[in-house]
């Protein structure tokens, strides 16, 4: 144990420190409680919104500690040897002090105005910064505001001033071996408080989202946290006018009906249709990890990766000619489950952007079914888990933690093994089931458990057909073969369970995969790496459903009202997917919008031609997707070019709209 009496003045100091600010934070969120009341949460209710904060605000203290253990841990910059160092600390502690009583000043004006916690948009105020002064002049109480800062900073400033002094007088002395350790101890503590919990993943915004409530997330949030979290975000917006005109392109395509006090109503109340199976049906949506079309054998890739759900094909209602709207899985997760392709920027996701994690989902209008959400891994990868926890009422998520299967790699249990955790569940529910299964294994590290090699036999193909076929190497086409084992595994299961009569699965790739598509479809689709978001989506109902190959374009984003339609759910559609077996809602249907993030273009794939522009410099270039010819000029300087053009702006302004104005 070590000595108390050896603790170093600088230790002291910084517990002290740390401890002043994260009480001063908890009663401030105490405050926000008492000040902000939510009908019906009683104190009990939101306890869990307090464990969390509490969580947070170890986290800015930890960040205050640690940085105060460095500086002090030098010789030159001790605060109880140095003078110099002394002034620098009585300056971050002046600092700190301002910046606390600043940035809750400003969340609590902020939360009373927009019932948002403080967030990096404020900083686009700034643009016009005399009318947001001459705003804040007239909206608030500016004099008291600032005679609080100025009482609020000089309250703290003199506690950690005082405290300094006392500790600086005493006669305690540490040793260098006690000092040593105690560095440690903190650093480690410290180290451990920012992580912010004992996972694979750090402690994150989205983790208040899990308590499934939009204001309880908000309690647990500090203006810290909420801030820096958003920074990144504060230049994602849109704008309004383009948007406006992008409702008049998208409105006859989609049904949106204009009204003139609200212009921007999109949405559609979607009755049952005839056709829909009537006898409430389960359903089982797998988003399949990079399902590339072009290695898979539905399309004749003469490796031959995925058999059986060719055969599964044949036998259900395939749809050749599906996109995603870009690349990635969280991009593909997002698109999925919300409806809106996700247009973020290269180097994030929308769901990453705490400013969209309140979003309205299809997946809640299948009342009284049970909702589950099956992964291998964690949901803390992109605040994957923000997404589904806040928005999906009832939603029970299962991750590798909650499976008696073993984890393998990075990604968590096999895909094999995930599917038949899922079937242990579901085969008992007694209610009607909405559950999505997420699977990982088709991924590098391309790990296949040594429990499966007695039934799934690896091969090794030469390195020229493999190159030539679409894969890097041998580790990649077994991977893919060994989704195709999952699949296998899964249905022959499912076939001896109760619900699978009446059952509807649903197959759809988050993302393809770039590379040589070869001569299996025109050059186009490779040299315009279309491959990227070409991939299968398979309706699987035997006995439900009657088998067909549908050659119509089609989207990600369209799974949900197709799954609502088939099911005679009564909906309400506020995005851009649509029931691809509904032939009397909407015109000319055919078409899939395409975003790169990194290449910064949008393109619409439609009537046999692929449009792209780049989103700065107006770079445009058309192909065609139906054959190696070139387009012709009448097509490419006519109006089939300006309507996809314009179509491709539309759904591309209408996109970062929603992805902001989609809530509950």
């Amino acid at each position: 144990m070590i000595p108390r009496l050896k603790i170093p003045k600088l230790v002291k100091w910084i517990f002290f420190t740390t401890i002043i600010f994260l009480i001063v934070m908890t009663v401030l969120r105490g405050i926000f409680f008492l000040y902000f009341p939510a009908g019906g949460n009683s104190f009990r209710s939101v306890l869990s919104s307090f464990l969390l904060g509490l969580r947070y605000d170890l986290r800015d203290v930890s960040i205050l500690g640690l940085l105060l253990l460095l500086l002090g841990s030098t010789s030159f910059l001790d605060p109880f040897k140095k003078r110099a160092g002394k002034m620098m600390f009585k300056g971050i502690m002046l600092f700190s002090a301002l910046g606390l009583v600043l940035f809750y000043s400003v969340d609590f004006a902020h939360y009373s105005y927009l019932s948002q916690r403080l967030n990096a948009s404020v900083l686009n105020y700034l643009g016009d910064a005399a009318i947001s002064a001459k705003m804040v002049w007239q909206s608030y109480p500016v004099i008291k505001i600032l005679a609080l800062l100025l009482v609020g900073t000089w309250v703290m400033f003199w506690l950690l001033n005082s405290k300094l002094k006392k500790i600086a007088a005493s006669a305690r002395i540490s040793t260098k071996s006690s000092r040593t350790i105690w560095f440690i101890v903190c650093f480690l503590m410290f180290g451990f408080f920012i992580f912010g919990k004992a996972d694979q993943f750090p402690l994150r915004w989205s983790d208040a989202f899990a308590l499934g409530n939009d204001y309880k997330a908000n309690l647990a949030l500090n203006p810290f946290q909420s801030f820096f979290s958003t920074l990144k975000f504060r230049r994602d917006t849109y704008d309004l006018a383009k948007v406006k005109k992008a409702f008049s392109v998208l409105a006859p395509y989609y049904g949106f009906k204009e009204n003139g006090s609200a212009p921007l109503n999109f949405k559609r109340n979607v009755a049952p249709r005839p056709g829909a199976i009537k006898n409430r049906p389960n359903v089982v949506l797998v988003i399949c990890e990079s399902f590339s079309a072009y290695k898979s054998s539905m399309w004749g890739n003469p490796l031959n990766t995925t058999p059986f759900f060719n055969g599964m094909s044949r036998n259900g209602i395939f749809f050749d000619h599906c996109f995603t709207p870009t690349y990635g899985t969280a991009r593909g997760v997002w698109a999925v489950i919300t409806g809106i392709p996700d247009v973020e920027i290269g180097t994030t996701t929308s769901s990453r952007n705490p400013s969209a994690v309140n979003q309205h989902t299809i997946i809640n209008d299948f009342k009284d079914y049970a909702k589950y959400y099956f992964i291998g891994g964690s949901t803390s990868w992109a605040n994957i888990r923000g997404l589904l926890t806040n928005n999906i009422e009832g939603l029970r998520l299962f991750e590798q933690q909650d499976y008696s299967a073993p984890k393998i790699d990075v990604w968590g249990i096999s895909d094999k093994n995930l599917f038949l955790e899922a079937n242990k569940r579901l085969r008992g529910e007694t209610n009607p089931f909405f559950a999505v299964i997420q699977t990982a294994d088709n991924h590098r590290p391309y790990s296949i458990p040594e429990e499966d090699l007695k039934d799934f036999h690896k091969i090794e193909m030469p390195a020229d057909s493999l190159k030539m076929y679409g894969f890097e190497n041998n580790d990649e086409m077994n991977a893919f073969r060994y989704t195709d084992f999952g699949f296998k595994t899964f249905i022959e299961t499912a076939k001896k369970e109760k619900y699978f009569n009446n059952t509807i699965f649903l197959f759809v790739g988050d993302h393809g995969i770039v590379g040589n598509a070869g001569n299996m479809f025109p050059r186009s689709w490779t040299d315009q790496k279309l491959d990227m978001e070409h991939v299968p989506l398979l309706i699987y109902a035997p006995g439900l459903l009657l088998p067909q190959r549908i050659n119509e374009l089609c989207s990600q984003i369209d799974v949900l009202p197709t799954l609502a339609g088939l099911c005679n759910i009564p909906y309400q559609n506020t995005t851009l997917g649509r029931d691809l077996l509904d032939t009397s809602n909407y015109r000319d249907k055919g078409f899939a919008f395409i975003y790169n993030p990194d290449e910064e273009y949008i393109g619409l794939l439609k009537g046999g031609y692929f449009y792209k522009e780049r989103i700065k410099g107006n770079k445009e270039e058309m192909v065609s997707i139906a054959n190696n010819d070139p387009v012709p000029d009448d097509v490419k300087n006519g109006d089939t070019k300006k309507l996809m053009k314009d179509l491709a702006g539309a759904l591309y302004q209408t996109s970062k709209y929603m992805i902001l104005n989609n809530a509950k």
